[in-house]
């Protein structure tokens, strides 16, 4: 588990939109697809890494109190599969439902996906307001395990999202997310 930070993409830049499965339903989804609302999460996750597990309690308090504010979730798993196979599409639904994701969890095979969002780990955070533009890039709190082994509030997350339903800009001061790198495929 080599610790990575996420890469920090510039804030402004137009969400990427993409098609990736979703394997615990079998459809093909946009970006462009999902309801725009007031702010859209883009999120980086995985099945096994230590750090997603340590947070995805708090990702699913956070998504249940945001959703129903006309904010978007997204998640989606980049990692190498055949290297990684506890990440693999057919186990991404039994491990969704157990953390109790309520939001789509997409498999991105290519990794096309994370490498035009410049991705680097996981969990990896994207928030972008009602016209797609980026305007929130990080950690979802200072907790890590191991390293910031306190509890996780979300409390970065939470004050972009609330900021920007508030209409009001996201603090430029913006820290970022780290995790375990994702997990490449080599040639």
């Amino acid at each position: 588990m080599a610790y990575t930070e996420s890469n920090m993409l510039p804030l402004g830049t137009v969400a990427p939109d993409f098609e990736l499965p979703e394997p615990a339903t079998g459809r093909t989804l946009r970006l462009s697809g999902l309801p725009k609302g007031r702010a859209t999460v883009v999120m980086f996750l995985c099945n096994h890494c230590p750090y997603v597990l340590y947070v995805n309690p708090e990702i699913v308090r956070i998504v249940s109190d945001y959703q129903t504010r006309g904010v978007s979730f997204v998640g989606i798993n980049s990692n190498d599969a055949d290297n990684y196979p506890e990440d693999a599409p057919d186990k991404m639904p039994e491990h969704a439902r157990s953390v109790g994701y309520t939001f789509p969890y997409l498999y991105d095979e290519s990794q096309a996906v994370a490498r035009v969002y410049e991705a680097a780990c996981t969990p990896d955070f994207y928030v972008f307001d009602s016209e797609r533009k980026l305007v929130y890039r990080g950690q979802l709190d200072p907790s890590r395990p191991k390293r910031n082994p306190i509890p996780s509030t979300g409390e970065d997350l939470r004050a972009a999202l609330d900021a920007v339903l508030a209409d009001q800009p996201v603090s430029s001061m913006q820290r970022a997310s780290g995790g375990c790198n994702i997990k490449w495929k080599t040639a």
